[in-house]
């Protein structure tokens, strides 16, 4: 079992770019993605915090970018915090 664990800046400025009523989807789609992407897994964990994070301002309007702590617990999963100084 390995731990990895690093800090992102996931950029969400692409969810801008669909619909109004789909943006908070799509934020959260891309956070799924950044993370498959960057640590080569097939699972993708995403914490409670991350999404209601992303939901605050409602579907309309997610953040512009997302710090993120992201930890491959698995071979094959990774698990998205909401990074805390």
């Amino acid at each position: 079992m390995s731990s990895e664990e690093n800090v992102y800046i996931i950029p969400l400025r692409d969810a801008w770019k669909a619909p109004r009523k789909k943006r908070a989807k799509k934020a959260i789609r891309i956070i799924h993605e950044y993370v498959q992407r960057h640590f080569h897994v097939k699972y993708v964990r995403i914490s409670n915090e991350v999404n209601e994070y992303v939901w605050n301002n409602s579907i309309e309007k997610p953040p512009r970018r997302i710090k993120v702590k992201i930890s491959k617990i698995e071979e094959d999963l990774a698990e998205v915090e909401l990074f805390k100084e």
